[in-house]
């Protein structure tokens, strides 16, 4: 189910050809700056959606072998290690009492599938959500790589700029 176009949460994204962007040419440095970080919380919640769904198909799969036994150290170790050899720093941030997005679709995916059919049924829901938020991080990366590609331009051309986050 990964999405292999896509880097890990967190894992750091290269730019080599950082070009001014048109959309971002009359936002300020802090507005861009917050805009930036804002698409970057909201790219941690839609991977640790992501995980949660992995791990929902993974626990579905399980139950289904006969003798498979998932405890909470193995439900751990897949929500919170990122494959990399790095925690998840977004779990760190996400609370309870935090909002998520809504996922579309997935009414009745948190049930105990019954049976073959059911549990079919239940995987296809879990692959069509996460295919719904492969699209919306695939997007949030490219405004993410724009923000950051401006931002880069504007520290070239006045290095001074870069100084004010220290502050």
């Amino acid at each position: 189910m990964p999405d292999d176009d896509l880097p890990p949460s967190g894992q750091r994204r290269t730019i080599t050809d950082a070009v001014a962007s048109p959309h971002l040419a009359e936002v300020s440095l802090p507005e861009l700056r917050s805009y930036r970080e804002r698409l970057r919380s909201e790219e941690e919640r839609i991977s640790y959606w992501r995980r949660l769904i992995h791990a929902r198909v993974d626990l579905i799969k399980a139950g289904s072998l006969a003798d498979a036994h998932v405890d909470a150290d193995a439900l751990g170790r897949v929500l919170g290690d990122t494959g990399q050899g790095r925690g998840r720093a977004a779990l760190h941030r996400v609370r309870a009492a935090d909002p998520l997005p809504d996922l579309p679709d997935l009414e009745g995916v948190w049930v105990t599938p019954v049976g073959e059919e059911q549990t079919a049924e239940v995987l296809e829901q879990l692959a069509a959500a996460e295919h719904t938020l492969n699209g919306y991080r695939r997007a949030l990366h490219e405004r993410i790589d724009e923000a950051t590609a401006e931002l880069i331009v504007r520290y070239k051309a006045e290095p001074t700029l870069a100084l004010a986050i220290l502050a």
